[in-house]
């Protein structure tokens, strides 16, 4: 499967991160950039301007960014400036997100119930998740949906887990369909 251009910075970017000991560093400041573009989406599409040269994009992105960033970083961006790939830093910044916590073990779990979980039965889940996998910690993300009816529905990665009533009820419902009278 061909990769996507935002998976092949977000790559390289993560693999020069840990070479230089700079994942929490890279991460911070490239979350920061990004709230940056969403305050102000004009300069975000000043710097994908086609009109601009490299030199005009790169001294737009320095006038705000230099010294603020580490070094690596700032070379990164220019690159993107440089590439015309400046329009894929949010998924860059995704795919590197993810190499992140995947190389750190934590788990990012999104969790479905019928009704409001109490902090205790959230710690029991969390708990129950951390050793049940290999991960260290977990990213908690509670949502109530009414209608699951009751249990639980939990997402993590590409795998889910669903003890909710509703997926029961479908069930039973597939195989009374299915059944010949």
């Amino acid at each position: 499967m061909a990769k996507l251009v935002s998976q092949i910075y977000g790559e390289a970017l993560f693999d020069v991160a840990k070479e230089r000991n700079l994942i929490g560093t890279i991460d911070e400041e490239l979350g920061s950039v990004l709230d940056v573009f969403s305050a102000y989406p004009q300069y975000r599409l000043l710097l994908m301007n086609p009109r601009l040269d490299d030199e005009e994009k790169r001294s737009a992105f320095d006038s705000v960014f230099a010294g603020k960033l580490c070094g690596e970083l700032t070379g990164f961006f220019h690159l993107l400036l440089e590439k015309g790939r400046f329009g894929e830093l949010s998924g860059i910044y995704e795919d590197f997100t993810e190499r992140r916590l995947a190389y750190e073990r934590i788990g990012v779990a999104h969790v479905q119930s019928a009704v409001a979980l109490s902090g205790e039965q959230k710690e029991r889940i969390e708990k129950k998740l951390l050793a049940t996998t290999s991960y260290v910690s977990m990213q908690m993300h509670y949502a109530v949906d009414p209608a699951l009816i009751g249990g639980l529905k939990i997402r993590i990665g590409d795998r889910v887990v669903d003890s909710s009533i509703r997926s029961r009820l479908d069930d039973m419902k597939s195989k009374l369909m299915e059944a010949q009278v």
